[in-house]
């Protein structure tokens, strides 16, 4: 396979020199993943973390995270999913997060795992997802993701709704599609991106004021990255999914997970469940930590990565 190199915004990632690639799913959707190479470094990578984002994300978001996997010895790679980053969007206005159905980001998985195979990574590999990049990589460990240990970060195995906007989710949801309005925007939820939309003060995702302003510059200078809210449809069948993932055992693979004690995104009793329930599984809970464990205070972000590494050197054998 030739990969076709893909644009990549180095001035807004911040991080080490990456090569972005297209790459296409078996139903024609185009992709984009982002590759950091381990370069200028003290002898060969320890492996690579094949890091999943969450909702709304693109790769350079993660540019300062292969900084801090690049200072510990792996290589890192990142994906865009589809109807996000500069992936092929999936309505119009292109703003809308959408997904026709959960198990098509399983499509964008195997098309990325067959590209990585000619760039040849350093083994073994290592998954970690963010936020839906957690439940997509859950999936991904049940049907066979060749890695060697999987962690997450805020991973959403649940979605943080009151009960009756839970209710009334699942109803609007099963009616969106044959009714034609699957594609709307979800009620409450806003037409622009999270971090140009919501003040930093009580912000949801992070209390480092200067990761906040690294997610605002992305948005502002390179706005064709932006997502906002997601679909009616997305939301439907992110809960189906949610409640798929529940009901299968924990895969046989060692597991870190990382949860923020002031988490307001995801739902934090469906992963203090799953991880009660994981054998070779630690859950780690961040004091004070919102929803963007990887990109919170800098005392944080340094014992997520320390510990990332360490978890990942401990299995390499």
């Amino acid at each position: 396979m030739t990969l076709q190199r893909a644009p990549f915004y180095h001035d807004v990632a911040e991080g080490p020199e990456a090569q972005a690639y297209w790459v296409t799913a078996d139903d024609g959707v185009r992709l984009r993943f982002a590759h950091w190479p381990l370069k200028n470094a003290k002898g060969p990578a320890k492996g690579t973390v094949l890091l999943f984002p969450g909702r709304t994300e693109y790769v350079e978001k993660y540019g300062r995270a292969a900084a801090d996997f690049a200072a510990r010895g792996y290589a890192m790679i990142a994906i865009d999913w589809r109807g996000q980053g500069l992936a092929d969007r999936m309505v119009e206005p292109r703003y809308v997060g959408y997904v026709e159905a959960f198990s098509d980001f399983q499509r964008d998985v195997a098309a990325v795992l067959t590209a990585l195979g000619t760039l040849d990574l350093p083994q073994p590999w290592h998954l970690l997802g963010h936020s839906m990049g957690g439940c997509i990589g859950l999936r991904a460990l049940n049907e066979g993701l060749p890695v060697k240990t999987a962690s997450f970060s805020a991973p959403m195995w649940g979605i943080g709704l009151a009960p009756h906007l839970r209710a009334a989710a699942w109803t609007i949801g099963a009616l969106s599609k044959p009714l034609g309005f699957g594609g709307r925007l979800s009620p409450m939820t806003s037409p622009v991106t999270l971090v140009l939309d919501q003040p930093f003060d009580d912000n949801t995702l992070t209390k480092d004021p200067d990761m906040y302003a690294y997610m605002q510059r992305q948005m502002t200078e390179q706005p064709d990255l932006a997502l906002a809210g997601p679909a009616i449809n997305w939301v439907y069948e992110a809960l189906k999914e949610c409640r798929d993932l529940r009901a299968l055992p924990s895969p046989n693979i060692p597991c870190l997970t990382f949860l923020g004690s002031d988490e307001r995104i995801v739902h934090t009793g469906a992963v203090h469940d799953r991880m009660a329930r994981w054998q070779n599984g630690t859950l780690d809970l961040i004091d004070a930590g919102e929803h963007e464990v990887m990109m919170e205070v800098p005392k944080t972000r340094t014992h997520i990565f320390d510990a990332c590494a360490a978890f990942y050197n401990s299995h390499n054998t």
